[in-house]
């Protein structure tokens, strides 16, 4: 029933761990498929000690996750696809719960759960505005305005791969937030059918450089999904949910371009069509402000969260 998709690079601490959590599942009629992008480290003799028939892979040069993502669905021989990233993981009650959502709720064409963001080994919880345990449909935009958080994450959602073929996939293009744009394009098309209950756990320890490719803080704009949305913008204009997610996320996404001077043209020629009066006063303030004012600013808040960790350790002993 499930093709599930998993991008490999340089993660041999972690693969272990994530494809156990896929082979202990409920649910268990599935394949996994896993591209390797290229690993340079001991990921691929790792996962090969796994001897189970609905595991196969998938070898390729170091093309970035995106790339490595489509040609999973596209060698994946299910109508459901899920993708899990190589240093996260799943609760065994994952699939179980997304097949009772699809039978439940045939219209839609993509099918999420909250999440756990886990960092220093502590849990925190995807927010949003539905009750706990809700199932049903939900409106993305204002699911993801209500705390700025993703409803939708990679590693927990399934979608239909007639659907993803439709929309073209990820965009191969991007190498920052090439999920939120697929997220975007199916939330204008299709229905998203949501459980709130956390079931994936999304790993913040493993540091960016084990990454596939690039520098997640600055990319270049043809790199970057903020600066890669005018299709976007016919759209924006009729729905008012719409609009206020991609001006939240345009005053959040441009600050460090902003704060560094880089590509100020193509900065200033987005954050001029943004409306301020619907973002947090302080938006407004940091980028009405003197630019050498918003540096200092924020070189303090620095030193200040550098301290107050020196204290908080020298506290535990």
């Amino acid at each position: 029933m499930y093709s599930i998709v998993i991008p490999l690079y340089n993660k041999e601490e972690y693969i272990s761990q994530c494809i156990s959590s896929i082979l202990q599942q409920t649910f268990t009629e599935f394949e996994l498929i896993i591209v390797n992008d290229g690993s340079t480290d001991n990921s691929l003799s790792v996962a090969m000690q796994f001897n189970d028939p609905r595991i196969f892979i998938i070898n390729q040069s170091n093309k970035g996750v995106s790339v490595a993502r489509n040609n999973g669905v596209m060698a994946a021989k299910f109508d459901y696809i899920a993708f899990l990233d190589a240093d996260d993981w799943w609760s065994i009650h994952f699939l179980e719960h997304i097949f009772f959502l699809i039978q439940d709720f045939p219209e839609a064409s993509i099918f999420g759960t909250q999440y756990f963001w886990v960092k220093n080994n502590h849990f925190t919880i995807s927010l949003n505005h539905e009750r706990k345990g809700f199932r049903g449909y939900i409106d993305y935009f204002s699911a993801y305005t209500y705390a700025w958080w993703m409803p939708l994450s990679c590693i927990s959602v399934v979608l239909l791969k007639r659907t993803f073929h439709q929309l073209g996939g990820f965009n191969t293009n991007l190498k920052f937030g090439e999920d939120f744009d697929l997220w975007i394009r199916y939330a204008i098309q299709y229905k998203i059918a949501y459980l709130n209950e956390p079931l994936a756990f999304y790993n913040q320890d493993v540091e960016l450089p084990n990454r596939a490719i690039g520098n997640y803080f600055l990319q270049p704009p043809e790199s970057h999904f903020i600066f890669n949305i005018p299709y976007l913008n016919a759209m924006e204009h009729k729905s008012a949910s719409l609009k206020r997610l991609l001006d939240g996320l345009r005053v959040r996404s441009l600050l460090p371009y902003y704060i560094s001077g880089q590509y100020a043209y193509e900065v200033k020629s987005i954050l001029d069509k943004v409306e301020f009066k619907q973002q947090p006063f302080f938006y407004h303030f940091i980028y009405r402000s003197p630019l050498f004012f918003v540096k200092l600013y924020f070189k303090i808040k620095k030193v200040a969260s550098s301290l107050k960790q020196a204290i908080c350790q020298l506290l535990r002993r």
